[in-house]
């Protein structure tokens, strides 16, 4: 929600950053501005211009100073899909936007029209809510030897206990019975376990709504086949935003949802799909899903009235068949240009649904509530190894274990393990097993392990003519391992 502040009497007109973005983005958001007009929205909409003419501008994030001090100040965006170009260089728009207005939830609800918009699963109606700053998206990669590029996956207590907490704020609010996580803890223990753990503590402060975990692999199927049987999904950001595309095609079209980029002071709302530059300008494209992100949008600034009379104009609308080209078929009356499905609904406001009457959005969550939660106090933590990564031409295992031990004689520090691509190689190893140019030599010691014991260590391996790529420091935390240990160990 917005600060009171901004909301201060209902008739209060709430600026709103407005973004018309690329390829079919000014089509779809006129359509939808103009309903918002009709509807009596309170609103205020500040052009800014993001995406492609940013981009190719020489802005590598795709917006300048001039549209982030504007958002700064709505604290509200509007945003149409956006083009962004191929080639390296350029960084996504939402995710820049996301990071640093700290939107850390994504909102994607997805229900189904049926029998007016054709699916498998007429009963579905669930929302996913996906953690949205962490995880691989931080776009921390490297290209490390001549063999082996890396990525790096963050999950911090922090960030997933805000995610799960608006999880179960949402459910409370919004009269949802169960919230489900994902994760895939049997492979990747600290991060996904940590995200499984965090969700487990905090289910506990909401006894009135239930609880479940799935390894996401076995949940994506479960999701696939019998979506009804989920209410509110929680996840982690990758999981996420491949998990919401494939529910929002569930119920019968992509281009149909809309979504809310959630933080404590900005939210941004969006349609899920892309900038389809290739029916730009052909007056066919489907506003529903920008417009869907409006109704959401109305909802969070305090206008829910208004939201309300969007959202039941809009499902009569598809109730008459009136539609657009992509999911026109056996159910529609008429194929409707983007302009006359704007005009269709327009003249629809005021009128209620008679077959799809449950709403689509929900009620605000009041994000100060987790702003404001307590955190977990921080455990004790102690180095006790480092892990070592060299780049080694392959070969025989034991030679570079010699190499190794030689140069680690004099530091105190133990060779444990050597590594290739997670598989133990040393001392314990398989013929069988692949080796490439990457590994990972686990040094122990007898306690505490100091930064200079650490530095000495490296020394001592680059004298002995090896390439360190990198380390990672070995810590215990309140005394429990921090690192995993090797595949095969």
């Amino acid at each position: 929600m917005l600060a009171a502040d901004q909301l201060t009497a209902p008739s209060t007109t709430v600026p709103v950053a407005v973004a018309h973005g690329d390829g079919i983005g000014p089509e779809i958001m006129g359509a939808v501005l103009r309903i918002l007009e009709a509807a009596g929205a309170r609103i205020e909409a500040r052009p800014i211009e993001v995406g492609e003419r940013v981009y190719r501008s020489g802005i590598s994030s795709g917006i300048d100073d001039a549209a982030l001090e504007t958002l700064a100040q709505t604290r509200v965006l509007l945003k149409a899909p956006i083009t962004t170009p191929q080639g390296g260089g350029y960084k996504s728009l939402n995710v820049t936007i996301r990071k640093m207005f700290g939107l850390y939830a994504n909102v994607r609800p997805c229900r189904a029209l049926a029998p007016y918009v054709p699916t498998l699963h007429p009963e579905m109606n669930l929302v996913i809510v996906r953690e949205n700053e962490e995880d691989v998206y931080g776009g921390i990669e490297h290209r490390q030897t001549a063999d082996v590029t890396q990525c790096l996956k963050l999950i911090t207590r922090t960030g997933t206990e805000r995610i799960v907490r608006y999880a179960f704020e949402y459910a409370r609010a919004n009269g949802r019975k169960r919230v489900t996580c994902f994760s895939k803890d049997n492979i990747m223990k600290i991060t996904d376990g940590l995200f499984h753990k965090v969700f487990e503590e905090i289910a506990a402060e909401y006894p009135e709504i239930e609880k479940e975990h799935m390894i996401v692999d076995i949940g994506a199927a479960k999701l696939a086949v019998n979506p009804e049987r989920f209410d509110v999904i929680v996840l982690p950001n990758l999981y996420g935003d491949i998990l919401s595309d494939v529910a929002a095609e569930l119920c019968g079209s992509v281009g149909m949802a809309g979504s809310a980029n959630i933080g404590d002071e900005i939210a941004m709302f969006e349609a899920i799909h892309g900038s389809a530059p290739d029916i730009a300008g052909m007056g066919i494209a489907n506003p529903s899903g920008l417009l869907n992100a409006a109704v959401m949008m109305l909802a969070h600034i305090g206008q829910g009235e208004i939201a309300q009379r969007v959202q039941h104009a809009w499902l009569r609308t598809i109730e008459e068949g009136l539609h657009t080209r992509d999911i026109y078929g056996a159910q529609s009356a008429r194929c409707l240009s983007t302009s006359e499905f704007a005009d269709a609904v327009i003249a629809r406001l005021g009128q209620s649904p008679q077959r799809l009457a449950a709403p689509a959005i929900g009620n605000a969550v009041e994000t100060a509530r987790i702003a404001n939660a307590p955190t977990t106090p921080a455990p004790h933590k102690e180095r006790v190894g480092v892990d070592v990564f060299v780049d080694w031409t392959p070969g025989p295992t034991h030679e570079l274990a010699e190499q190794l031990i030689a140069a680690s004689a004099s530091s105190g520090l133990t060779l444990k393990m050597i590594t290739n691509r997670g598989t133990q190689v040393w001392p314990r190893a398989s013929e069988m097993t692949r080796c490439v140019d990457h590994w990972r030599c686990r040094f122990m010691g007898e306690g505490a392990v100091s930064g200079e014991t650490v530095a000495d260590l490296l020394g001592a391996i680059a004298r002995a003519g090896l390439e360190t790529i990198k380390t990672e420091g070995l810590y215990t935390f309140d005394g429990n391992a921090g690192y995993s240990l090797g595949q095969g160990q």
